[in-house]
């Protein structure tokens, strides 16, 4: 049986949005799903999906919180 957790951060995908949506969600299982089913020959009904959604002040790249991250680049491009 296998488990699948997949990471995603939580922002939405437009500006007036802080999360993903349910149907977002609901279309990422389905297609891990999918993807153990058709690589691994999993079957559907035992593939197990967890989503966790990182806030914002959680994760960083680039050595910086991602906020701090994604101002620096903004004021950098022309």
């Amino acid at each position: 049986m296998p488990i699948v957790t997949v990471q995603v951060t939580r922002e939405g995908t437009t500006p007036d949005r802080s999360s993903i949506s349910v149907e977002e969600k609901a279309a990422i299982i389905k297609g891990v799903s999918q993807v153990l089913l058709d690589v691994l020959n999993k079957p559907l009904e035992s593939t197990y999906v967890v989503i966790e959604e990182v806030d914002l002040d959680n994760w960083g790249w680039g050595g910086l919180p991602t906020a701090q991250y994604r101002k620096l680049r903004a004021a950098a491009k022309p």
